[in-house]
């Protein structure tokens, strides 16, 4: 466990992709204590409707990674000819570590699907933000363990393109929904430091908007 307090756990829990170690095993043992402090996140109505798959099936994850790349390609595609969204700071080193992670998702120890039961778009916007509320505290919960003990992820979307084709290759029923794929590894090196968010302080407002 590393020596962290709450607040060095909140801000240093970044996004990991190059510095995710590809050669160190993963014991299923650590992650699955992840897993139980997970568990303990709030969620709607206290029903605890998810199922987290976690892959360290070599074959399983070779799969997976190759039907996130097809997510990203389409991603790509449909970019081409889209209005640019303004840039973001460290856009081009967070688009390079993105690429790694493109290249070597296959490697990566461990991958997690974590699921929910129920599909936000046929639910109204109420139940829509109750689905994702009820699974989104947990996960990033998930992050936070994982980080405490020398380990990273990274909240990826991309496959979410192919959808249908991850939950036939994991068996996930229709009605359940997933929330992105995690990498799970242990990181090189530790030390993580906050990320620049001062222009988000222009995101705070107080009475209205």
């Amino acid at each position: 466990m590393l020596t962290l307090t709450s607040d060095e756990l909140l801000t240093t829990t970044r996004a990991v992709r190059k510095r995710l170690d590809l050669q160190r095993p993963v014991e299923r043992q650590v992650v699955e204590e992840c897993l139980q402090i997970a568990f303990q996140a709030p969620s709607g109505s206290n029903r605890q409707l998810w199922k987290w798959i976690v892959v360290d099936d070599p074959k399983l994850r070779v799969a997976m990674a190759d039907i996130w790349r097809e997510g990203s390609k389409d991603l790509a595609a449909a970019a081409v000819g889209a209005p640019s969204l303004p840039k973001v700071e460290r856009a081009d080193e967070m688009m390079s570590s993105v690429r790694y992670l493109n290249e070597h998702l296959h490697e990566v120890p461990m991958l997690l699907v974590p699921t929910i039961q129920g599909r936000p778009q046929i639910e109204s916007m109420f139940q829509q933000s109750t689905l994702w509320g009820s699974i989104l505290p947990a996960v990033w919960s998930f992050m936070l363990a994982l980080r405490a003990r020398g380990l990273g992820s990274c909240w990826t979307t991309v496959h979410l393109e192919r959808e249908a084709q991850m939950a036939e290759l994991l068996q996930i029923p229709a009605d359940y929904t997933q929330a992105g794929l995690f990498p799970i590894a242990y990181t090189i090196g530790t030390d993580f430091k906050p990320g620049a968010r001062e222009a988000s302080r222009s995101s705070i407002s107080w009475n209205s908007f």
